[in-house]
Order: structure tokens, then sequence, then C-alpha cells
């Protein structure tokens, strides 16, 4: 099993598309490269924020393949997740062909399972690839809570070694780091505006979507947080709090895709049903990017390492 600490930012990157809405590879591995030397601690291609439910089995393994291609040093954390047991192993199979370092599983999501159709669920995947796995919980997207019984359940296994924390519930987040603290295992904030709390509390770490446009500040605050230094955290968190609560303000990723191309890195398009993001917070978004394209400094910590 490859070895991956799941400390730092891992920004969850955007699938770029084309005109004629094909995957835009060179875009895809240029940015790959742009974010790997900006300090990121590893990449998570074709999750929720890579518009993974509108991609085919093929362009998933097309994104890793590109992906692991780009970078050197850094882990590659394909998202393979599925309601389909069946099909979450097939996508998690072929995604380590493809060169992924890492997984990242959403829970089922509209089959609503009994807590233990969710363990088994992540069990199967898990058993039967041999990568560090992560466990997903975003019930917004999913209309289902991983209840902290089965999450604990999971950390036992070898190979599910951390869980993604996108619950908003701090209470259970907690609950969760308290009963795995002496198991092999990482808790990462999978909401951007929680992500300091969440390290505040035992998490290692952000699967970030700032972190896409910001990945200097999003280092430099999770290693200041995770150094101790909450003061200079603190001030980072603060200072990348309006542009977070704008890239959610329509549903992610349509204004993360419109800021990306506001910054020049990838192209703006988004796939149907999602649709372009409205003018009217189109001229806040260019303006909080312009107020921190302002704002060089970050210090003390570039990166988390």
């Amino acid at each position: 099993m490859t070895n991956i600490d799941f400390n730092g930012v891992f920004p969850a990157m955007v699938t770029p598309f084309t005109d004629d809405n094909r995957i835009d590879i060179e875009s895809l591995q240029t940015d790959a490269r742009r974010l790997e030397a900006a300090g990121v601690d590893g990449l998570v291609p074709v999750g929720s924020t890579g518009e993974s439910a509108t991609l085919t089995h093929d362009e998933h393994v097309e994104v890793i393949e590109a992906v692991a291609a780009a970078v050197e040093d850094v882990p590659v954390i394909a998202g393979t997740g599925s309601n389909n047991t069946a099909e979450a192993l097939e996508l998690s199979e072929r995604a380590e062909a493809a060169g992924a370092d890492a997984l990242l599983l959403i829970s089922p999501y509209y089959n609503k399972p009994e807590p233990q159709g969710m363990y088994d669920h992540f069990a199967a995947v898990a058993d039967a690839v041999d990568l560090p796995q992560i466990v997903y919980n975003v019930p917004s997207r999913t209309g289902q809570n991983i209840q902290p019984d089965t999450a604990v359940a999971l950390a036992e296994h070898e190979n599910i070694r951390a869980y993604k924390a996108a619950s908003g519930d701090l209470n259970q987040i907690s609950e969760v780091v308290e009963r795995t603290r002496d198991a092999d295992f990482s808790i990462l904030s999978g909401d951007d505006g929680l992500t300091l709390p969440v390290l505040s509390i035992g998490g290692t770490g952000t699967i970030s979507v700032v972190g896409n446009l910001e990945p200097e500040r999003t280092c430099a605050m999770v290693g200041a947080a995770l150094d101790g230094d909450y003061a200079f955290a603190r001030a980072i968190h603060h200072e990348l709090g309006p542009l977070i609560r704008q890239l959610f303000v329509e549903t992610n990723p349509i204004p993360v895709k419109a800021a990306m191309a506001m910054r020049g890195h990838t192209p703006p398009h988004i796939r149907s049903p999602l649709s372009e993001l409205s003018e009217e917070h189109r001229d806040r978004l260019q303006e909080l990017l312009d107020e921190l394209d302002g704002d060089h400094e970050v210090a003390p910590a570039e990166a988390t390492g």
C-alpha cells in the first residue's frame, strides 16, 4: 500500500472543458503543475468540484492519467465514489491502473443505505483495492450522513486512512477525531469555511476548493495551524473568508470555475445541468479576487510540507 501522509492542503481540482465540451487536457495538466509548484500536498481530481457526476468512466480515467502524468512529487487522490458498489469498485480499480496514489470515496447517494450497508460499501472497495482511501461524508449532496460509529468502524480497516468531513457538524467531527486518535487515521476538512475550526479540534488538513485559487495562502494557514500558530492562521482564515463565502453562493463548482477563468487558469465552461455563474455574483467575485491580488504578502509558513 502506498504510504501517504494526509496532512496539509489537497485542492479539489476543477475539470476544464474545451468550447466543444471535451476535457481540456492541456489546461488540466498546466493547472496541476501550477498547484504543485505552489506547495500543495496533493491533488484531488474527479471529485464533486471536478464535475465527476457528468464524466463518463473513460473520462474519469483520462483525467486521472493526465494529472498523474503532469506532477512529480505530490500524490494524486482520485474521486471514485458511486451509489453503486460495483461501479465504485470498477472506478477504483481503473484509477489505480491509471496512476492514482489514493482514492476519495463519497458515500452512496440516493439509495440511503442503513449503517451496515454503508460500512459494507466502503469495506468492499477497501478489501479489493490496495490504495489508501478517504471516506467522504457530505450529507448536503448525498442525503445521508455517515454516522460516527460507522466512520470509527471503517477507520479500523488498514486501507481506509482518512475521513473527509463536510457535514458542517463540528460536534460530530470532533467525536470522530476523539474516537480515532489512536488509529492511523486522518480527519480532513471538506468545508473551506470550517478548515481552521476542524484543525483546531485535531484535523490534519483540507480537501479544498479555495486552494485552487489561493494555494499559497491556504497552505500558509494550514501550516501555521498545524504548527500551533493560531494567531497567524486566524489572520489568513479571515482574509480568505469573503472569497470562500462567494465561492459557494451558487452550486460548487460554478463560482470556482468562473474565478479560475478570471485568474486565467482554466476555461469557464461547465457541463449541464449546471449553468454559468449569474451576473449578480460575477462582479463581487472579481472584486474579491482583485483585492487578494493586490496583497501578495504570505508569511511565515509558505507551505505545509
